[in-house]
């Protein structure tokens, strides 16, 4: 994916200001569930599954806010300031991170590994909050491709390394559930800002480390 390089110097200013998602209503999303389940499931089976189906509604609301939290959080209060200061330029990368979102298009569940790395300039990112910039991203309804560039472009604000690196791989139920049913296909995507885009033995050394697979 061909995107601008990274410039690097002062970091710009993160804001901490909330998302701009509105609050959920849980009561009017859990109608629309209740109108779903109406038009979905045969009246005799309404009948036959009324305990199962009583609350569902309301736990499918509940479901659908937690699995759309990304929009209301935002990079400033997710980073709060776990940013050091140190002078190293070596490879950075957190590996194998868990990932669960939801595609924009069906709204059934992608989920695969995010792997991240990024070249400091000056300045490093708790491991942790790399995990934690994946999970915010991934929270809302996406496109891989986007949710890739997001990680890396979050990353880039965050600290402004001299590179940046992120590779997704991906099963989507939407391949597998309905459409063209193919259980087994995976989806990679990957972005390279900066050094890791302009470099080649940046590129591949980050490339390589990924493919490494560990005894630990």
């Amino acid at each position: 994916m061909s995107v601008s390089k990274v410039e690097t110097g002062t970091a710009p200013s993160i804001t901490t200001a909330a998302a701009s998602a509105p609050v959920m209503d849980l009561d009017e999303m859990s109608s629309a569930f209740s109108t779903l389940i109406r038009n979905a499931v045969p009246a005799e089976y309404q009948e036959s599954q009324k305990q199962g189906l009583e609350k569902t509604p309301m736990r499918a609301a509940k479901a659908v806010e937690f699995f759309t939290k990304g929009y209301r959080e935002n990079l400033g209060d997710l980073i709060n300031e776990a940013v050091f200061d140190v002078e190293m330029d070596n490879m950075v990368i957190v590996r194998d991170i868990q990932m669960f979102s939801m595609c924009e298009h069906h709204m059934v569940p992608f989920y695969g590994k995010v792997h991240v790395g990024y070249l400091p300039h000056k300045k490093v990112l708790g491991l942790s909050k790399i995990a934690r910039v994946v999970e915010m991203y991934a929270r809302r309804l996406q496109v891989q491709e986007r949710l890739t560039r997001d990680i890396a472009m979050g990353i880039r604000d965050a600290i402004m390394p001299t590179g940046v690196g992120v590779v997704i791989e991906a099963t989507h139920m939407c391949m597998v559930m309905r459409g063209v049913q193919k259980p087994g296909s995976s989806t990679v995507t990957s972005c390279m800002l900066g050094d890791l885009r302009d470099d080649p033995k940046s590129r591949e050394e980050f490339l390589s480390l990924i493919r490494h697979h560990s005894t630990l």
